[in-house]
């Protein structure tokens, strides 16, 4: 966590402070991203950087866009199309991969169990068969948390990251190839390990890591392997492809590609357009036919049936023919279903609340200590998990008669999927023949009679996709004494679960605790108030919409996704009702529970758009004044101490408007076409400019080497020496221009240093240190045509991990050349006036997804820079606060 800032001495965000921070108000808080003590809230952060949308229009670029023809553009277009049509096959590939292993292990797993329960149950040594189901989970579990161990961020569903990363900010970490491999094999384990944890949520995340990394053809674990592959080297390019790649992972999981290109859209992707639509549905499509393809031909070895679109899959939801009164719906059940909205709203924002109290939990108890801890942590939920569902099968479940359709053979213990569910898949998948290793234990007769069953384990016992099946499509299987307690139990592990070190989905286990709870509601309806007409699948159904709903709080995406896993489309009138209202149920106490964990990270996530109240600031009020900013032709030395002494990603390229020095000097104020600032204001900037003149003493004294000698006539190096000595010792010379009699002298007066600022165009950091280490420069006796050029390739060759300027050998760098940044500077970014409205401000920068907003007045002088941190809710609400108390 962030450390001490200034004078405060801090141990870690949550903990007491002392020093300066005890006299700070709470708006000076909320502006510097720190914490109160008393409110117990986690701030934005400032450290988080953004991605860079914007298209940087400058030599470079230019040159490549006269070398283009139709041609060119149209081969451009059609790589891209191929690399989105590989994200979603790799994506579809890796669900099936998933898939696969899963039902591997947990058949493995639960056929040793069984058959140990079966044997024991008789012997009375029912202490081994839980002993047996605790060595598989914990083992699983240990290597899930041993993986998380490698890769942190590998950790929990990634829909909180990817939805940061969509929204433009840069999660460290979050699509690496070995955040890929952990979470993917991370998922396995857990999955397999009986937590009450989904794989469905995961694979959003693989997508967008697939999406991120195979259009590069380069990867940090993999640096000897190098690919020249020039596209798509731009935070644009990369962003599209992460969004192509999110829709894929919900394509895969659930088989709904429009749910998935929606998802991609309404979940914080900044910038759209009609053509990435295409091709993110393009890529949802090859995910999921993809998927489709391999587990029909896997599953039923009926290749290119396209039976499974998705890893879930609801089934088909039809009546039984022998009851003519039977409808899916009605309209006066749309009144329940309204309740149930209500319901869910509630019971998601009670597991939200809770969540975030656990999460806060383990950041303050958890996380500081040694990293063994986290591994404790999930053995202990594993184990406590293990021996709930042990000790409820066995004691709190009820022998209920079994149907004679249900019966296998002579085989009590076991019935086979397909024909359970006779109405979930086309009969054609039912007509495969269905081998002994895939009859899958779905009715459990523990300590029960012949032709009865244990309801409680037959829920416990199975895969969770296999108990949504039952909830949704078997009647009266389940007593409601047995679905109230499975509800209980599963929602309070569940959230237990959801937080630990392990990847780990929230889909899944939501869902099937909505379905317990749905089909609760309908036994009641049927049993106690007589609506014996009513199908319980449909209520199982709307109950899983429901807490589902309340939990994420995602509304467009989700009822198209759970329409296209139903397969039912005269389902969209209550899905869309139910999580209508259990949205604006869970919205009046608290977020979803994405959003709470991106708050609980510190990401300075962007809303789609800003309060009303908010329109009473403008520009000039949320901007930041105290700019640090470069000249166009400017001394090696000054790059190297601005790049050293901030930590900013983009500089103003300005120079000083000398005409007009008399009109800004007016009491204790600086004023610049109407803009006010505080002479304090004045007083930092001068304290920053102090620093990074004795930050320059860091220079080594040895005689120095130039990349650019090849340009410079040999000198004597003792005069070499004496000049880096007289440039050292000058107090305020951090940004000299062209010719020293024009650099900030110790004699300037206070109007002097900080005359109008005109403003030019804005240059990245990692633009400046590319130049450096490239060696872009000339000396002071030669011209700046003489000045070596580089192309676009060359500057994005770097990209996405360009070199620290901490790194940089400054012994190969000679403080007296000049570096001409004006090539590669952007010359015409987006700019706003200071008299804008924040709402203006806000949709440009959010739609466009921008990194920098340039304030720029009437007389072309920049006079402040808008960053994400400000237009943070939490900061925007801090500035009006002081808004108010200026009136």
């Amino acid at each position: 966590m962030a450390g001490c800032r200034g004078s405060l001495c801090c141990c870690c965000r949550w903990c007491c402070c002392c020093g300066e921070r005890e006299t700070r108000t709470p708006e000076e808080l909320t502006i510097l991203g720190e914490t109160q003590e008393e409110e117990d809230e986690i701030l934005p952060r400032k450290d988080y950087e953004s991605l860079d949308y914007d298209r940087c229009i400058n030599d470079p670029y230019l040159e490549v866009l006269e070398t283009m023809d139709n041609k060119k553009g149209r081969r451009y277009e059609a790589v891209k199309w191929m690399m989105v049509f590989a994200i979603g096959v790799c994506t579809g590939l890796v669900g099936l991969f998933v898939d696969f292993f899963v039902r591997l292990f947990t058949q493995l797993k639960f056929g040793v169990v069984q058959a140990s329960v079966e044997e024991c149950s008789q012997k009375g040594c029912l202490a081994l068969s839980l002993l047996e189901l605790l060595g598989f989970n914990l083992t699983f579990v240990f290597f899930a948390s041993l993986l998380v161990l490698i890769e942190p961020v590998a950790a929990g569903s990634g829909i909180p990251e990817i939805k940061c990363y969509l929204n433009g900010v840069k999660v460290p970490g979050i699509v690496r190839l070995r955040t890929l491999l952990c979470k993917v094999f991370g998922v396995l384990f857990s999955v397999a390990g009986g937590l009450f944890v989904g794989k469905e949520g995961p694979m959003i995340h693989s997508g967008a890591v697939v999406g991120a990394g195979l259009p590069q053809f380069q990867s940090l674990s993999l640096r000897k392997i190098q690919f020249n592959f020039p596209y798509f080297r731009s935070d644009r390019d990369k962003r599209d492809f992460v969004s192509a790649g999110a829709a894929a992972g919900v394509a895969a999981a659930f088989g709904a590609p429009i749910g998935g290109t929606l998802f991609s859209l309404e979940e914080g992707s900044s910038f759209w357009n009609q053509g990435l639509t295409w091709k993110v549905l393009f890529c949802s499509m090859s995910a999921t036919f993809t998927l489709n393809f391999f587990r029909s031909g896997i599953q039923f070895g009926s290749w290119g049936s396209f039976q499974l679109p998705g890893l879930l899959n609801f089934g088909e939801f039809k009546c039984s023919d022998s009851d003519k009164k039977c409808h899916l719906w009605t309209a006066m059940d749309l009144g329940f279903f309204v309740v149930m909205g209500v319901v869910g709203g509630l019971l998601g924002a009670t597991f939200n609340c809770l969540n975030k109290r656990l999460a806060k939990y383990r950041m303050r108890n958890v996380h500081p200590k040694p990293k063994l801890v986290r591994v404790l942590e999930s053995l202990l939920v594993s184990l406590v998990t293990t021996v709930v569902v042990f000790v409820a099968s066995m004691v709190l479940g009820e022998c209920r008669q079994m149907s004679s359709a249900s019966q296998v053979g002579n085989d009590s213990f076991a019935l086979q999927e397909y024909v359970t569910f006779s109405s979930t898949f086309p009969r054609k998948s039912r007509l495969s023949e269905v081998t002994s290793d895939e009859v899958n234990s779905s009715i459990k007769t523990f300590f029960c009679p012949n032709e009865t069953y244990n309801d409680m384990a037959t829920l416990f016992f199975n895969s969770q996709e296999s108990g949504i099946l039952q909830l949704f499509h078997q009647d009266s299987t389940f007593s409601p004494i047995t679905l109230a307690l499975f509800f209980v139990l599963y929602f309070v592990l569940a959230c237990w679960t959801y937080g630990i070190s392990v990847p780990s989905g929230l889909f899944v286990p939501s869902l099937l605790c909505g379905a317990a709870f749905g089909r609760l509601v309908a036994n009641v309806l049927k049993s106690y108030i007589g609506l014996g007409h009513i199908y319980s699948g449909t209520f199982a159904l709307i109950g899983a919409a429901a807490f589902l709903g309340g939990v994420v709080r995602m509304s467009i995406s989700l009822t198209v996704i759970l329409i296209e896993s139903t397969s039912e489309i005269t389902y969209g009138l209550p899905i869309m009702v139910t999580l209508m209202v259990a949205k604006w149920t869970g919205d009046f106490f608290n977020k979803g529970i994405y959003d709470i964990h991106v708050g609980l990270r510190g990401v300075p996530l962007l809303e789609w758009e800003t309060e009303v109240e908010m329109d009473k600031l403008r520009a000039s009020d949320i901007m930041e004044p105290n700019l640090t900013y470069v000249y166009p032709h400017t001394r090696i030395q000054s790059l190297v101490s601005i790049l050293r002494t901030t930590v900013h990603h983009a500089f103003p390229v300005v120079t000083e408007n000398r005409g007009n020095e008399k009109e800004f000097m007016k009491g204790n104020q600086l004023i610049s076409n109407n803009i006010k600032y505080k002479k304090c204001s004045i007083l930092t900037r001068a304290g920053e400019q102090r620093r990074r003149s004795q930050s320059m003493k860091s220079y080594p004294s040895s005689e120095l080497r130039n990349v650019c000698d090849e340009h410079v006539t040999s000198e004597d190096p003792g005069e070499k020496e004496d000049l880096l000595q007289q440039m050292l010792e000058r107090r305020y010379t951090p940004y000299p221009n062209l010719y020293p009699d024009q650099s900030p002298s110790e004699d300037w007066t206070m109007e002097e240093r900080f005359r109008p600022l005109t403003f030019h165009g804005l240059i990245l950091r990692s633009q400046l240190v590319t130049l450096l280490v490239r060696g872009v420069c000339y000396s002071e006796s030669q011209s700046s045509a003489s000045q070596p050029r580089l192309s676009y390739a060359e500057m994005a060759e770097d990209y996405p991990r360009y070199p620290d300027i901490h790194d940089l050998d400054l012994t190969l760098l000679n403080p007296r050349m000049i570096v001409d940044v004006t090539p590669y500077m952007n010359p015409a970014p987006f700019t706003v006036s200071p008299n804008t409205h924040v709402s203006q401000v806000f949709n440009l920068f959010r739609t466009m997804g921008l990194r920098h907003l340039p304030v720029v007045n009437a007389v072309g002088e920049i006079v402040g820079v808008i960053t994400r941190h400000n237009l943070t809710r939490e900061f925007l609400q801090a500035r009006l606060r002081q808004h108010y108390q200026t009136l």
